[in-house]
């Protein structure tokens, strides 16, 4: 049955109780019981109605009653009726607006940079974690120089034609004299000039592999390993996740405890993650995974709100969100993720 028919299905009581169990979960995590409901109900109604009610709802597979509590929790199944169609969504105040802009727009045109302060701000106001894609920058390139920061690690600064820049640490081979890292940095910025670095990462080392390249050794390994890095070898987006540890503070049992341990598993399983995040390129809005309507939360029963980003071209070129347990603050973090990629769309236009 449909979530439409389910709904038309419900008379007023069972969605008015059905409204207030569900709210009462999100705002405590705790089965919420017929006495609670009976005390919220507009119309008088006792405990024992409220009770009937409450397994009507329970035998069409929109709430379970924990083996420790009389009370009633929402299924995942229970949970997506609600916020399909009873969610009333907030609307950010002008201060939150002001705060998720300056967030952005303070690390000014350091593409990674913006999307990792983006990510920590929403971590910081929904109190679980931020994430975000980083897709490979396929934007020509305009200049291209490596700065040593230590004798086996050097940045590598990338800006494009568009002003974007992009900044990545790599390793350095053993014995590598300033020299031979100025002399990676003029090579590659000579050839990759007004090319995009997957485009131009083939003919440079096959240029490198037939000795056409007038490169010493040390400085033909320093761009053989960037390239292999900044192509992005299996060509999919980085992700960035901030706030992990903010998850343990929802911890409220020893269930809690076991499902964060799970979760954190699954957000080490990056590559699952991103290839999740990348379907949501395949529709604008916000997008919300509640438990097992993902395979990778099927176990730990997260839910993750994420939304897209489009460059100026109106592609999509990444996502953001949050992630966290079921109970998440749906009405207020929804709005604030579709806000934040809106701001981000408007900064990498």
């Amino acid at each position: 049955m449909h979530d439409k028919a389910v709904i038309q299905s419900l008379d007023e009581r069972s969605r008015e109780i059905f409204r207030h169990i569900v709210e009462g979960y999100l705002e405590t995590g705790a089965p919420v019981g017929s006495r609670t409901i009976s005390r919220r109900l507009h119309t008088a109604l006792s405990p024992a109605s409220v009770r009937n009610t409450m397994s009507d709802l329970e035998e069409l597979g929109l709430l379970y009653s924990p083996h420790t509590s009389a009370g009633r929790m929402p299924t995942e199944v229970g949970l997506r009726l609600f916020i399909d169609g009873f969610l009333e969504i907030g609307d950010l105040t002008d201060d939150e607006r002001a705060s998720i802009e300056g967030h952005c727009v303070a690390v000014g045109r350091n593409y990674t940079d913006m999307l990792t302060q983006a990510s920590d701000m929403l971590s910081t106001l929904s109190g679980y974690a931020g994430l975000v894609t980083v897709p490979k920058n396929d934007q020509p390139l305009k200049h291209l120089e490596f700065v040593s920061l230590a004798p086996d690690k050097a940045l590598v600064v990338m800006v494009t034609v568009g002003g974007v820049v992009e900044n990545r640490l790599i390793a350095l081979p053993p014995g590598l004299p300033p020299s031979s890292l100025e002399e990676a940095g003029n090579y590659l910025s000579e050839r990759l000039r007004g090319s995009t670095i997957t485009e131009a990462r083939d003919a440079i080392l096959k240029e490198i592999e037939e000795h056409q390249a007038q490169l010493d050794a040390l400085a033909s390994q320093v761009v053989e390993a960037g390239l292999a890095d900044w192509a992005g070898g299996d060509g999919s987006s980085r992700l960035i996740i901030r706030g992990s540890g903010r998850l343990l503070e929802d911890v409220q049992a020893i269930e809690d405890l076991e499902r964060v341990r799970r979760l954190f598993n699954d957000l080490e399983t990056k590559s699952d993650l991103v290839n999740m995040l990348d379907l949501t390129g395949e529709g604008e809005g916000v997008r919300i995974f509640i438990g097992s309507e993902s395979k990778l939360f099927s176990l730990s029963g997260s839910s993750m709100i994420v939304a897209p980003f489009s460059d100026s071209n109106q592609q999509i070129v990444g996502s953001i969100g949050v992630i966290g347990p079921t109970r998440l603050n749906y009405a207020r973090i929804i709005p604030m993720v579709d806000y934040t990629a809106r701001v981000i769309g408007k900064l990498i236009g």
